[in-house]
């Protein structure tokens, strides 16, 4: 119970990386805020589990591109449990189509959710963490933000945006005691890895060391760590779990 008495919050938690995050945190002692969209029934059916194994947690939904949503998903945290902890931005689309065929849309709808949400969700909670002198925010990017993807420009421009926003926290609040740092999957079984046609998924496959794909839990298990006073030491990193994919 490393997190007891801390609250955490968690886009993008209803399903997949982010349900297993919150999992593996309120598992750990924290006071979990779940985020989901307004349309999202996932994250109803998740903080419902939660509840059932004991775990204190509150769903807010929302827009994290929309900072009258972002405040409220924060106000209600500090309403509920009265502090934040830990900020996990998580929430993240894709619209993947080759560059020539990309919309304006596609680019902007990317942009906007796993960039300036997470820009967002930072600035919000990165007041109260600055007033308790203590924090911990993790960035969810991926190897496409290390290495780039054909047919991802959008998506592999807002993940290594998201590489810069942690570099660049992480030396703005390392004097009052905030650590930001990334994780940066790469192929994990998700429903967005489940329709990948079979030969795509043959040539990661062929390209991963350790033949594999990677699972949501050795994602969270990465988070507990970054999320838990063992980590204290650590700021402006990122750490790829990808089975060996980038070296």
């Amino acid at each position: 119970m490393q997190l007891k008495g801390k609250t955490a919050i968690i886009t993008g938690a209803g399903r997949g990386i982010g349900k297993a995050i919150a999992l593996k945190l309120g598992n750990m002692g924290a006071n979990i805020v779940l985020n989901g969209t307004p349309a999202s029934d996932s994250v109803d059916a998740t903080a419902e589990e939660f509840k059932a194994a004991g775990i204190n947690v509150v769903i807010t939904k929302g827009d994290v591109s929309n900072p009258e949503d972002v405040e409220n998903m924060v106000k209600t945290a500090v309403d509920t449990f009265g502090r934040v902890d830990i900020l996990v931005n998580n929430a993240g689309i894709t619209r993947d189509m080759l560059m020539l065929k990309m919309s304006e849309k596609d680019w902007d709808d990317v942009l906007d959710i796993n960039l300036k949400g997470a820009f967002l969700c930072t600035k919000a909670v990165s007041k109260i963490m600055l007033k308790q002198k203590s924090g911990k925010i993790i960035n969810i990017t991926s190897v496409a933000g290390v290495m780039g993807n054909a047919g991802q420009a959008n998506y592999s421009a807002s993940k290594a945006g998201l590489i810069g926003l942690t570099k660049s926290t992480a030396k703005e609040f390392a004097s009052k005691g905030i650590c930001c740092n990334a994780v940066a999957p790469g192929i994990i079984i998700t429903s967005m890895t489940d329709v990948l046609p079979d030969k795509v998924k043959e040539n990661y496959l062929n390209n991963i060391p350790l033949k594999r794909f990677g699972t949501p839990e050795e994602v969270a298990n990465v988070i507990g760590f970054l999320a838990s006073d063992d980590s204290n030491y650590i700021t402006g990193q990122v750490i790829n779990i990808d089975g060996g994919l980038v070296m």
